[in-house]
């Protein structure tokens, strides 16, 4: 008699099974920002996109997150009527250097990037650490549209619908400490999924920081999704960040750590370029790059040279956090 166990196809190896102190305390934390249990009876959260309406080579691209969820309400005071940036330029280009250095070849090389199960760690000067689910996550948290103007410090720009939640309902719930000044964002450490990560001479993995203020700001967005969908893999997938008063890259991809600090932590670019590329890095049209102006940029769909905005256009909410008027 054989004594070969041939296991059934969703049967989980015992390392990969979530041990019990973490699902109790996960379970805890969902509880504790009242979004545990069953689905949650929202409005609008459970249309579904209809099918053969995404845009050719982003639905390659695009994760495996709750459908349902998708597309979420537009939120009233995110719908200025601006155009939206056409949604098959935007997923043909982007900046994501764990895969190339050439934005219009992201897309083609995200094909082995795992973004399920996706961990996410909830640490330092907090009361309880936490370690979540990035999928159970979205699965449970009410998500909402919002328009926002993107802007890269490459001086040029685009106007997307992110779908998302205010990153400080997360941060409330992980009670940091008053010592707490700072947070630190880390991204994925994946090289042979991202084959921009072999063999390059850049800090990986990506991380990326935020005073509590900032990150607190209701306009501070934890992006789950983009155009009506599921966050695709080019832009992010299957979280990350928007702060859209600052230049892009502080928006940082596919996050698997918040770290609570109580000192300005040093963040990606600024390590690479200190002169080029600042902590703080608000969008500001009168400094211009050492390498080029920051006066106008280009809008990727159009082409059209616009003026750029103090502040990317959001002055009126966040310049008060700069002692600006």
């Amino acid at each position: 008699m054989s004594n070969i166990l041939i296991r059934p196809p969703w049967s989980l190896p015992e390392r990969d099974v979530t041990a019990e102190g973490v699902f109790v305390r996960r379970r805890e934390f969902l509880r504790a920002l009242g979004i545990a249990g069953a689905g949650l009876a929202v409005p609008g959260m459970n249309r579904v996109v209809a099918a053969g309406t995404t845009p050719a080579g982003v639905a390659a691209s695009t994760s495996n997150a709750p459908q349902r969820k998708y597309p979420a309400l537009r939120n009233p005071k995110f719908n200025p009527g601006w155009a939206l940036t056409d949604e098959e330029v935007a997923a043909h280009y982007n900046n994501f250097y764990e895969f190339s250095l050439v934005k219009h070849q992201v897309h083609r090389m995200v094909g082995k990037f795992v973004i399920n199960p996706w961990k996410i760690e909830i640490a330092g000067l907090v009361e309880k650490p936490f370690v979540l689910d990035a999928h159970e996550l979205i699965q449970e948290m009410p998500l909402e549209e919002r328009v926002y103007r993107f802007r890269c410090v490459e001086a040029w720009s685009m106007v997307v619908p992110w779908t998302g939640f205010p990153l400080s309902k997360l941060i409330e719930k992980a009670k940091p400490r008053s010592e707490a000044k700072f947070v630190r964002f880390e991204s994925f450490n994946k090289p042979d999924e991202a084959p921009g990560m072999k063999g390059s001479n850049y800090p990986f993995p990506y991380f990326e920081g935020l005073r509590m203020d900032e990150a607190m700001h209701p306009l501070t967005l934890v992006a789950t999704g983009i155009y009506g969908k599921p966050m695709p893999k080019q832009h992010g997938a299957p979280v990350r960040l928007i702060v859209p008063w600052k230049y892009g890259y502080k928006s940082i991809k596919s996050v698997v750590k918040l770290e609570f600090v109580a000192d300005q932590p040093k963040t990606f670019w600024e390590v690479m370029g200190p002169n080029e590329y600042p902590f703080e890095s608000n969008v500001n049209p009168a400094v211009p790059h050492p390498r080029w102006l920051q006066s106008t940029e280009r809008v990727i769909d159009t082409g059209d040279r616009i003026r750029t905005l103090p502040f990317n256009g959001y002055g009126d909410q966040v310049a008060k956090l700069y002692g600006k008027s």
